[in-house]
């Protein structure tokens, strides 16, 4: 999967979702509704001092590409590069984005993990963010989706539980469908005993590559 524009849908403060794409997209865009995290982002790509150290999840992904674990600093290089810009975003609005953000035909492929599930109250938001999501992607482009199953809630941090709307296989699927995109390929990771430490209620992980006819 290639192409020219990359938009991750609600970054947070993380890159990890886009150490891989920034080796085959020419530009990529982060994007967030909290300015804490636009700002936390801008300051790694500017190399501040005391941002966050992403030098272990450049040197494990450089392994997963079969690199040497040293070729990190030419990702982190080829990242700051590639990174045009740090926007901020609500899936919850008929625009998401600010106008003018994104070639008028659209995105090539947007990604977003663990993002849609928790901004939105129940499925039918969901289903509206995602479509709302959809409306940045040029037609024929694709999206790669992480989301939780069967999650109510997670602590962000002692004694603040944040609400997530529960999702099953069925509902990821129906939504995609409501919302104009075409399931290519569903995967499922059933989290095990041992991984459920109680930060929050997830059964499991899905894994979803769809496209836009």
């Amino acid at each position: 999967m290639t192409g020219e524009t990359l938009v991750d849908v609600g970054s947070g403060p993380t890159l990890y979702q886009v150490l891989s794409g920034c080796e085959v997209f020419g530009r990529v865009v982060l994007t967030d509704f909290l300015e804490a995290n636009r700002r936390e982002l801008q300051r790694w790509l500017a190399g501040e001092q005391g941002s966050f150290d992403w030098t272990p999840y450049l040197q494990h992904v450089c392994q997963l590409e079969g690199r040497s674990p040293s070729a990190w600093r030419e990702k982190a290089a080829r990242l700051r590069s590639v990174v045009t810009e740090v926007l901020p975003i609500d899936v919850h609005q008929p625009c998401p984005l600010p106008p003018g953000s994104l070639p008028a035909s659209g995105a090539d492929c947007l990604v977003s993990s663990f993002c849609l599930e928790s901004v939105s109250p129940d499925v039918a938001s969901f289903t509206a963010a995602l479509r709302r999501m959809g409306s940045l992607l040029r037609p024929g482009g694709h999206v790669l989706l992480i989301g939780a199953l069967g999650e109510s809630y997670y602590m962000a941090a002692p004694n603040v539980r944040i609400p997530v709307v529960p999702l099953d296989e069925a509902q990821v699927c129906s939504s995609l469908k409501v919302s104009g995109l075409s399931l290519l390929r569903l995967c499922v990771y059933t989290l095990p005993p041992d991984m459920r430490v109680g930060v929050d209620d997830v059964s499991g992980i899905f894994f979803v590559k769809a496209r836009k006819p």
